[in-house]
């Protein structure tokens, strides 16, 4: 069994409410963070092979391998061919359809064996490494005869959030290996200690001092064998409830999917040579979805590496305030008007908050204790450091956050009872923030740590602000101060168009003054309603984009020629869909569809998208999967299914034609 790391795309994704994993073509699950997708890992191979974790099984002879999801689901299945069998290894996390959801049940990872034909040996490798590997882990029998895998030393899989009691680790005899684990009751166990059990087969070789426990298993054709990896306590089950479980979370998914059907939105069902995706790309992110607060994060994963042994490694486990616009948008189009609503309360309450105190993102329960911390111990995928938790983005100053929310409230409200008293007071308040810091210098969308500018996309989102407080105001009959609203608003329009426009190269540039640096941002412009489409200055941008970071297959790097980076090795898929939203506004609808075609070429194998694409050989690059990602082509399917008249009736009743985006809406002239 091989050690070598599998690239990005390689991986398929399962989860269930607030917890995910990553399973591997090879039969590994090398990352799964418990109890929650914000949680340190136990498997963590991902970020280091050797000294990682992971829970694999895998054909101990040559295999050709190949992954696909049972069909409108998020159950992983892993086909293994040998020489001399087919297997097949189904793995999920469990989910009940119309039940609240269960902590015990759900923190857990099921894994079915079976083959289907001839004979297949298996190897068997189960090596959890608690809190990132941080933890010394004590592997040990309990009276029940499953394997418990513990932390030794301490550490809680809540980090420094939790007061709960650490757990304990029984001493083990100074090179011992290879022996039978000691017997320890169930009973005699916290149930909120770190701790992990796996049910259901007998892992006879333990190497004590490695806490790696291996078996290797012959199994002939028709034969099923299950494996229950479970978090916090035991819940032991027969194999008839094991398949129970599997088809109850099959109907859940495939539930969840019609419903989203039902929901007016036909978006799923048109363009069959998009269908696959544009549901791959629902069903991501409902798989996102934190059930208990409707926040989703940006990915499930830490640290994978935005350039292969570059330094640019971010934990992206969090919710960014600058995404709802976007996700919004992009959860009502596909149906999904419950898990819209969920998620516009949580960054509503947010909103609700204190203009100054508001930070660009927060952890998945809207905590604000955010600090990044490096761990050393990690090798990084490929050698890829440092790998970091935590986020230091979280103290940024980012002037855009400020628009996004109002934006957010401006196009959501019309799917409600009207603004809310507290809603306008929120509204009032950020508007009067921008006022008094949109001339300030801050950091960019895309976070940068050494660069700090006037950038144009954040003065864009303050002017939006105030463009749609005034707006409200006007809808729904408010007062606030208005003429300096409307004041300040003309002014940042005048220093977006006289500063940020660069006229003698005929497009917006990053920031203010910037000689050469361009920024895909800028496609943003027409999409606020900033300026029209046609306008020859948005015209003039967008082909600058296509000539300056567009490469000859569609991908679009975020920026070039920047003082923060000249160039970046990946083109970023959200950017790509920013372009074909920007070419549907402007009437250039078949250039769009064949972005969009070719972006829809370097989605993995699964439909799965990462945050980054590499220009050069089309790998997979950043967190895996990325929520934006996947939101971006759902998004840019809309605007072109707004503009294709033939199409256009699988949009829900309530946008109107012509209506390009609900959050978006189109200049008027």
């Amino acid at each position: 069994m091989t050690t070598e790391y599998l690239p990005i795309d390689a991986y398929g994704a399962i989860g269930n409410d607030n917890r995910c994993a990553l399973v591997g073509r090879n039969g590994s699950v090398d990352w799964c963070p418990f109890p929650h997708v914000e949680s340190p890992s136990v498997f963590t191979a991902i970020l280091d092979s050797d000294e990682g974790g992971r829970f694999r099984i895998e054909p101990t002879d040559e295999y050709d391998a190949e992954q696909s999801y049972v069909d409108g689901t998020n159950v992983l299945r892993t086909r293994f061919e040998t020489d001399a069998g087919t297997a097949v290894v189904t793995d999920f996390m469990p989910v009940r359809e119309g039940e609240a959801p269960d902590e015990r049940f759900q923190q857990s990872l099921y894994r079915k064996v079976e083959v289907l034909e001839g004979s297949v040996e298996l190897g068997v490798e189960f090596a959890p490494r608690f809190d990132y590997g941080r933890a010394e882990t004590t592997l040990e029998r309990t009276d029940e005869g499953d394997l418990l895998a513990r932390a030794g030393d301490g550490h809680l899989a809540d980090g420094d959030t939790d007061d709960r009691a650490p757990a304990g680790g029984n001493e083990q005899p100074d090179g011992a290996q290879d022996s039978e684990p000691a017997d320890v009751a169930a009973e005699d166990l916290d149930r909120e200690s770190d701790v992990l059990y796996l049910h259901g087969v007998d892992l006879d070789r333990v190497d004590e001092a490695d806490a790696t426990a291996t078996k290797t298993v012959t199994m002939d054709a028709g034969a099923v064998r299950w494996f229950c990896c479970q978090y916090g306590a035991p819940d032991h089950r027969s194999t008839d409830d094991y398949q129970t479980i599997l088809e109850e979370t099959i109907d859940y998914w495939r539930t969840w999917l019609e419903g989203c059907r039902e929901g007016g939105a036909d978006l799923l069902s048109f363009e069959d040579e998009w269908q696959e995706g544009l549901t791959r790309s629902a069903l991501v992110l409902k798989l996102l979805i934190h059930e208990e607060t409707g926040a989703i994060p940006a990915a499930p994963t830490t640290s994978l590496p935005e350039e292969l042994g570059g330094e640019l490694n971010w934990d992206y486990r969090y919710n960014w305030i600058r995404d709802a616009k976007f996700t919004v948008q992009a959860l009502y189009m596909v149906g999904q008007e419950r898990e819209a609503r969920k998620y516009f309360e949580w960054f509503r309450d947010i909103g609700h908050e204190d203009p100054a105190e508001i930070q660009p993102l927060y952890d998945l329960h809207g905590g604000t204790d955010i600090d990044e911390e490096i761990l050393d111990h990690l090798s990084g995928y490929r050698d890829s450091t440092p790998v970091r938790i935590g986020n230091a983005a979280a103290g940024q100053k980012q002037l855009d956050i400020y628009g996004t929310i109002v934006q957010g409230i401006y196009e959501t409200v019309r799917y409600e009872d009207g603004l809310t008293d507290e809603d306008w007071d929120s509204v009032r308040a950020l508007a009067d923030h921008v006022c008094d810091h949109w001339d300030e210098k801050g950091e960019s969308i895309w976070e940068f740590r050494d660069l700090h500018e006037h950038f144009v996309h954040s003065k864009l989102l303050c002017w939006v602000a105030l463009d749609r407080a005034l707006r409200l105001a006007e809808e729904y009959d408010r007062d606030g101060p208005f003429d300096r609203w409307e004041g300040e608003r003309a002014e940042i329009r005048e220093a977006i168009e006289t500063r940020g426009y660069d006229e003698e190269e005929g497009t917006f540039r990053q920031f203010f003054g910037a000689d050469e640096a361009l920024d895909a941002t800028a496609l943003l412009i027409p999409l606020y309603d900033f300026l029209p489409a046609d306008d020859e200055r948005v015209l003039g941008t967008i082909d600058a984009v296509i000539d300056e970071l567009t490469t000859d297959d569609g991908l679009v790097v975020r920026f070039a020629n920047s003082p923060a980076r000249p160039r970046e090795s990946g083109g970023f898929v959200l950017c790509g869909c920013w372009l074909i939203d920007a070419l549907v506004l402007a009437g250039r609808v078949e250039e769009a569809r064949e972005y969009f075609d070719a972006l829809l070429e370097y989605a993995s194998p699964l439909g799965l998208y990462s945050e980054m694409i590499h220009t050069d050989d089309g790998s997979h690059l950043g967190n895996y999967p990325q929520a934006f990602s996947h939101i971006g082509i759902i998004n840019s399917a809309i605007y072109l299914a707004s503009e294709d008249e033939a199409i256009r009736d699988v949009l829900p009743d309530d946008l109107e034609a012509g209506d390009v985006a609900p959050l978006f809406r189109q200049h008027d002239g």
